[in-house]
């Protein structure tokens, strides 16, 4: 598994041999792979989820240690948030390189998509509860929440990885919330 992560970052999911992986795994053969993956697919998709994982409980655990007054507004705890979510960015940088690079198999491959479909949903849900508060419990509102948040991160993370000088910072992110949905600033939704 470890050998599947380290070329996972270092060539990328498409350019990923079996070859690559059993070499940087000492020499484990082709046919060990997959006995116990099936595939190679299948343990870079494993590799991706289990990186993936590990980078989610350390979010879950530095947002659930953020230090804010009893009165800070939802402002103020979004651009807190972010500024925890957008500092991990550099200290995973190889994983977000690697998401993006399955997106481009997603057409080529039925199983990465339903792969990513599953990990996109467990992502939404679990952003959804860090986000939402311990107070809440209604799932759509949790769901919501966890659907704006990760659409905002997919997007933040694109920009980080393609022109990281120019990427969002957290209090651009909170002006921005403020301005769209302050008066006149959005449609109505219901």
């Amino acid at each position: 598994m470890a050998a599947a992560r380290h070329c996972l970052y270092e060539k990328g999911y498409a350019r990923t041999t079996l070859r690559d992986i059993t070499k940087a795994a000492g020499g484990v053969s082709m046919a060990a792979v997959g006995y116990h993956f099936g595939s190679k697919e299948a343990l870079l998709d494993q590799a991706l989820a289990d990186a993936s994982a590990e980078w989610g409980r350390a979010l879950g655990a530095a947002l659930a240690g953020l230090e804010l007054p009893p009165d800070a507004t939802p402002l103020e705890r979004f651009e807190a948030a972010w500024s925890q979510i957008i500092g991990s960015f550099e200290d995973h940088r190889q994983l977000w390189s690697a998401t993006f690079d399955v997106l481009g198999q997603i057409d080529h491959q039925p199983k990465v998509r339903e792969y990513l479909a599953v990990g996109l949903q467990e992502a939404r849900d679990g952003i959804g509860r860090l986000l939402a508060g311990p107070d809440e419990t209604d799932p759509a509102v949790i769901r919501d929440i966890g659907t704006f948040h990760q659409a905002l991160l997919t997007g933040v993370m694109a920009q980080q990885l393609i022109d990281p000088e120019n990427a969002p910072t957290a209090a651009e992110l909170t002006r921005a919330l403020s301005r769209v949905t302050s008066k006149g600033g959005a449609a109505t939704v219901s």
